[in-house]
């Protein structure tokens, strides 16, 4: 069984998130409903909590910049993000299913 705020799309990882700006630090909190909390430490102001966000996803999925993209949620603190091919992976994130080809 899957969490609810994550799905694959193909070897794309779309992440639902509830993003809590001017927080003490940038952290991953954990689920919270069906979007998973994230903290980080900018504030809501000209974009830049979302580009702290993206850049702190970028870290924690040991990915470049260009294979992070912000799909919905620019003004509001829920946001749904694509990670293209994550190299690295938050517990609970199941790997997704690869078709054997014979």
């Amino acid at each position: 069984m899957t969490a609810q705020w994550y799905c694959w799309q193909q070897e794309a990882l779309i992440v639902q998130i509830r993003l809590q700006p001017r927080a003490r630090g940038d952290e991953v909190i954990g689920p919270h409903g069906n979007r998973l909390k994230i903290r980080i430490t900018a504030p809501p102001v000209e974009g830049k909590a979302n580009t702290q966000l993206l850049r702190f996803l970028v870290k924690t999925f040991q990915v470049s910049r260009n294979q992070v993209y912000l799909l919905s949620g620019t003004a509001s603190r829920d946001k749904r993000v694509r990670i293209e091919k994550p190299a690295k992976l938050l517990p609970g994130i199941t790997p997704p299913i690869r078709k054997i080809v014979s």
